[in-house]
């Protein structure tokens, strides 16, 4: 539409960043490191936002196919070679014999991102020892988040273990949620961003360990994924894309010291609270962390942020029931009904009595259980409630997969498969 502008997720985070340095709240340096670029690409950036402010952050080569794109056949070939003929040969012989053998001239670095991208490891691993450093706290409250969980004999060995999830603010230590569930799970993490969102907006990044609910930890690759050089994302991280949030894996428990230190006061000293309230089942220790607990906490504990505004950015009732949930890709059947494992939503007519048989459907289960089916933007029908369900991690054989799905690994509702990761759009008036 014209006088708006569409921008990736990614463009979107950008622009953040860049009106924080041209706002001097941010230094050139820091929104570098935050973005993930080198400090002059960043300047390079950040010029090109001075003259044509969005409209700079938008790559030029957008919509244009590249002069050296590698073909989707050549990959596929490299790939069926290397794991049938060539699998105990390391990167450069393997482009040798391709040259020599096969007649495919490749050079060796994009037969290792092929290799790389299709999840075959390197023949040897050269790792030097790792050089650990404290990392300074971001300036601003909403700048990082880091969350995590922690299962814990919380109500007394007396009683079953569970676990507790808890977000906190890089800059001040707050606790801005936490969370009692049974296990650390999909639904629980989203429980506590949808917490977070309605209490204080979106984030810029959040900061987590590679547990199976925020990233793929399975070394399974489809072919469609094997193209995009990157594995689907979770539901979780599929939501944290779609809102613009830096998803950051950390890759030791030293790297997030912030909340395993604040887990550690909290095994300290929640558990005689607990104790002492008569707390022993998770629905009342909910309601008495976000009542009693966090506030005395927080007080307690919280630290002045080095500035005082807030990076966190409003978000709406409504956006966040439509975002904060799980989703799946679906087609509509002949007789226009979607089917979800033992779930069946019928699809009402369009209009004038229009059939939606054949179409790709987005299909949400929100945290309150109730279903909802998308074409593109419309909303085309409803569900009541039904229990939620973790998605299971489930892979075919590559026999299977070829003859029915161009994927191997699908993160289901039962027999469905989950929605693409899309980067979310957002439109600015101009």
């Amino acid at each position: 539409m014209e006088g708006k502008i569409i921008m990736s997720s990614r463009e979107f985070q950008r622009m953040r960043v860049f009106r924080e340095v041209a706002e001097k709240r941010m230094t050139l340096m820091v929104a570098a490191a935050l973005i993930g670029i080198s400090y002059r690409q960043a300047k390079r950036l950040k010029a090109r936002f001075a003259r044509a402010d969005v409209k700079g952050l938008i790559h030029g080569n957008r919509g244009r196919t590249p002069a050296n794109v590698l073909h989707e056949a050549t990959c596929t070939r490299v790939i069926e070679l290397y794991t049938q003929q060539y699998a105990d040969t390391n990167d450069t012989h393997f482009t040798e014999l391709l040259r020599e053998r096969e007649g495919i001239a490749l050079g060796r670095e994009t037969v290792r991102k092929i290799l790389r991208s299709a999840g075959s490891p390197p023949k040897r691993r050269r790792r030097p020892p790792k050089h650990r450093s404290r990392r300074q706290r971001k300036e601003r409250i909403g700048q990082m988040i880091q969350w995590d969980g922690s299962p814990h004999p919380w109500f007394g060995n007396r009683h079953p273990p569970c676990c507790l999830l808890a977000a906190v603010d890089d800059a001040t230590t707050t606790i801005l949620a936490a969370l009692f569930v049974t296990v650390e799970s999909s639904e629980g993490y989203l429980r506590l961003l949808e917490m977070i969102l309605r209490k204080r907006g979106i984030p810029m990044a959040i900061y987590h360990d590679q547990h199976s609910s925020l990233v793929r930890t399975d070394g399974h690759w489809s072919l469609q994924e094997q193209m995009q050089g990157r594995q689907f994302p979770t539901h979780v991280g599929r939501v944290l894309e779609e809102l613009g949030i830096e998803s950051i894996p950390a890759t030791s428990p030293q790297a997030k010291g912030r909340i395993e230190r604040t887990f550690g006061t909290l095994q300290d000293r929640l558990m005689p609270e607990l104790r002492l309230a008569k707390i022993s089942n998770i629905p009342a220790a909910n309601a008495w962390l976000e009542s009693e607990f966090i506030p005395r906490s927080n007080a307690r504990f919280a630290i002045t942020p080095q500035e005082s505004d807030s990076a966190f950015v409003s978000i709406s009732q409504g956006k966040i029931h439509q975002c904060v949930a799980f989703a799946y890709e679906a087609i509509i059947g002949n007789d226009n009904a979607v089917r979800l494992g033992g779930i069946v939503i019928d699809i009402p007519p369009g209009p004038s009595r229009r059939s939606y048989a054949k179409a790709n459907v987005l299909v949400r289960q929100h945290l309150d259980g109730s279903w909802t089916v998308s074409l593109g933007s419309q909303q085309i029908a409803t569900h009541p409630p039904t229990p939620l369900r973790e998605p299971i991690r489930s892979w075919k054989s590559r026999k299977d997969c070829n003859k029915h799905s161009p994927r191997s690994v699908l993160q289901v509702y039962i027999a469905s498969k989950p929605a693409l990761p899309s980067m979310g759009t957002f439109s600015l008036g101009r």
